[in-house]
């Protein structure tokens, strides 16, 4: 019997980091690419995101000013009042969470915004997109506390 590739993955993905990295940059992106929408697949239908919701306990997506809208609209406030309220700008030039967890996370990990979420969340973790070849870095961030991309990174390293 196989052991299974997800059990104890945090301390597995701390270990492999440097192996990831090592991975990401070396890689032959297109033969990535092709693999990618399977491992995502896979991935997904082994991972309870409901069950873990570290992505919205750990991690803040950028709101783009689409998604201040839309967000703002549904929430029937004024855009301002949504990002005094909720959102603070980073190091890096984007609107932000202001607070961890996510503060329209419920205790049941469900999103009291799901249908009208940032893009950023709608696309996370990525796993399925160029942006896990195109930005190592934030793949390596995700991987420590995703167990979506840790699947999917152990799977294509596993395939090299």
């Amino acid at each position: 019997m196989t052991e299974d590739i997800l059990h104890n993955w945090e301390k597995k993905s701390a270990d492999h980091q440097k192996q990831y990295k090592q991975f990401l940059n070396r890689a032959d992106k297109n033969k990535v690419l092709k693999a990618l929408q399977d491992l995502h697949e896979e991935a997904f239908s082994r991972v309870d995101c409901l069950a873990c919701a570290n992505c919205c306990r750990n991690y803040s997506p950028r709101f783009k000013t689409p998604d201040i809208k839309r967000i703002a609209k549904y929430l029937k406030m004024k855009e301002g009042d949504f990002i005094s309220t909720y959102l603070h700008v980073d190091n890096e030039g984007d609107y932000v969470l202001q607070s961890k967890p996510c503060p329209f996370l419920g205790a049941d990990n469900f999103c009291s915004i799901y249908e009208q979420r940032p893009s950023d969340c709608r696309r996370f973790p990525y796993t399925d997109e160029d942006v896990m070849v195109k930005r190592p870095s934030l793949t390596l961030k995700n991987s420590t506390f995703c167990p979506i991309v840790y699947h999917v990174l152990e799977r294509l390293v596993a395939a090299k």
